[in-house]
């Protein structure tokens, strides 16, 4: 950019690149610990107060708290090129991550999910177990005050939640007890949002603005839970903090990290140690944006495996329209139920693996106008306007399905070279295709849901079309492994190739399961974080 870049006069313990969930639980563990840690954050605080509800601002939504980066256009929203792609990734870039609009369906991976080699003959198993994942687990559902039910006949025997659970509403109610006659699995779903007052925390108004903020600050986003204790234990953090490149010295080890602020001046954060929290497409950004002679195909890539693997959890929804009012526009979204019935592989199948269902509410008066979650092809306008949206509005429940992503190579991310953004740096670019196994999973997994909702007494399902703008869920492309010669990570999410560098972000994940991630997300961070705690005296430094 030809500005002279300033060192920074103090070096750091760590340096964490990342303010959500991964890097808040990582920089919470290392500063308990004694260490100096300072994050940089590429976007500023969200302003909770104006997020949107039933009774207010709605019409904001998708300007101010939209999930894709490309409809933003902030500063802070790096271009992504989505054009090879069959889902659009979403992220939200700043403090929180992408907690700040995530429904918080706090969901821990089932057992199988970390042996699908050894189960299923797919993907890989992973280098840990339930087992090994499963006390911290419990650790970060008390920092992120988590809601729910113990001893759901799904998970292995342990603590439940730290909160009751949050009510299921009469859709809810309507639905369990049609799986009770049905005989599948229903449980009051887990959520990371306080049925009661804890912590920083307030209780939910069952407003059903969980996606976009929370006026009661009850879902718990990382900027409310985390990154308040995380200054009182004297990490910093640094917003508006646009990361450029990693730095590595003659010994091969990572220096710092070059950044670009707001007004356009360049910075270099030194730090003995770097953790990348960036999320898989921008944690896989970075390392390739960092290629240099050691590393020409990208940073911590001799193996070749960066950037590859990408998952993005191919979505479902089917909607349920009843006679009977359902106060649906209400309660927490949020999931008012979960079913993991068909979840398992079933070799009568024409398929591996299978998805997690969460019942939700469809939302307020505007969410009956738009795509998501009725599809594109169940438009409400025209001559039955008015009829089509009585039908929906608190009337209508809905399946959200999560379907198991196998990991492939050819879904992968890359630089664009014939792109540039605004610092002159080529541009990322996604390609990714949905699998016939996704397919062939879908396609049941909706019929199923279609019954279940029928045995509800719902009088018509729809179910969505493939629904583009889902790609919430952003995991692989570091794959995690003992062999240096097939992935990124080690097991502790230190790099092969670097051994000051760590990715404690969803990019690790060598397959997806059928979850929403951030419960795992936040348990492998504070997992890697406890080891590096323990190893600190092995630990290569630069200085």
């Amino acid at each position: 950019m030809g500005k002279a870049i300033s060192p920074s006069r103090d070096v750091d313990d760590v340096l964490i690149i990342g303010a959500g969930p991964s890097g808040a639980t990582a920089a919470k563990r290392l500063a308990e610990s004694g260490f100096r840690v300072t994050c940089l954050e590429q976007g500023g605080w969200a302003k909770h107060p104006r997020s949107p509800h039933i009774n207010r601002d709605e019409f904001i939504a998708e300007r101010e708290w939209g999930w894709s980066p490309g409809m933003r256009g902030r500063w802070e929203d790096y271009p992504v090129d989505d054009s090879s792609s069959d889902i659009t990734p979403l992220m939200w870039n700043g403090v929180g991550g992408g907690s700040v609009v995530y429904a918080a369906h706090w969901e821990r991976n089932l057992p199988s999910d970390f042996r699908v080699r050894s189960l299923d003959g797919v993907g890989d198993d992973w280098p840990l177990t339930y087992e090994d994942l499963q006390p911290f687990y419990e650790r970060v559902e008390r920092d992120f005050g988590v809601s729910g039910l113990g001893d759901d006949p799904a998970f292995p025997p342990g603590p439940g939640p730290p909160l009751p659970p949050l009510p299921i509403g009469k859709f809810g109610r309507r639905v369990a007890k049609a799986h009770n006659a049905l005989g599948w699995h229903w449980w009051p779903a887990p959520n990371a949002i306080a049925s009661r007052p804890y912590r920083r925390l307030g209780a939910c108004l069952q407003r059903a603005s969980c996606m976009w903020g929370c006026p009661e600050t009850a879902k718990a986003s990382v900027d409310i839970t985390h990154w308040p204790v995380n200054h009182q234990l004297g990490a910093k953090l640094v917003t508006g903090a646009h990361v450029l490149r990693l730095q590595i010295n003659s010994r091969g080890l990572v220096t710092g990290a070059v950044y670009v602020d707001r007004e356009g001046k360049e910075h270099f954060h030194r730090a003995e140690l770097t953790i990348l929290c960036a999320n898989a497409i921008g944690t896989a950004r970075l390392l390739l944006l960092s290629a240099g002679p050691r590393h020409p195909n990208g940073l911590a890539n001799s193996s070749g495996a960066l950037g590859k693997r990408l998952m993005m959890h191919p979505f479902g929804s089917v909607v349920g329209l009843f006679d009977e009012e359902l106060r649906s526009p209400g309660g927490v979204w949020g999931q008012h139920i979960h079913s993991l019935e068909f979840y398992e592989t079933d070799d009568s199948r024409a398929f591996v693996r299978g998805a997690k269902w969460g019942l939700m509410p469809t939302g307020t008066p505007l969410m009956m106008t738009r795509s998501y979650p009725f599809g594109e092809a169940n438009p409400v306008w025209g001559n039955d306007f008015h009829k089509h949206i009585s039908e929906r509005f608190g009337r209508s429940a809905m399946w959200g399905i999560i379907a198991e992503d196998l990991p492939k190579e050819s879904n992968r991310v890359n630089l664009a070279s014939d792109q540039k953004d605004e610092f002159g740096l080529p541009i990322v670019s996604v390609e990714y295709k949905t699998d016939e196994n996704s397919r062939r999973l879908m396609a049941f997994h909706q019929q199923r849901a279609r019954e279940s909702l029928e045995a509800a007494g719902a009088y018509e399902t729809i179910t969505a079309p493939f629904i583009r703008d889902t790609g919430w869920h952003l995991l692989g492309t570091a794959k995690m492994g003992p062999n240096p010669d097939t992935s990124v990570v080690d097991p502790w999410g230190r790099t092969h190739d670097v051994p000051n560098l760590l990715i404690l972000d969803g990019s690790v994940w060598p397959t997806s399961s059928g979850m929403n991630p951030t419960a795992t997300i936040a348990a492998m961070a504070l997992r890697g974080s406890e080891h590096l705690v323990k190893e600190r005296r092995n630990q290569s430094v630069p200085i």
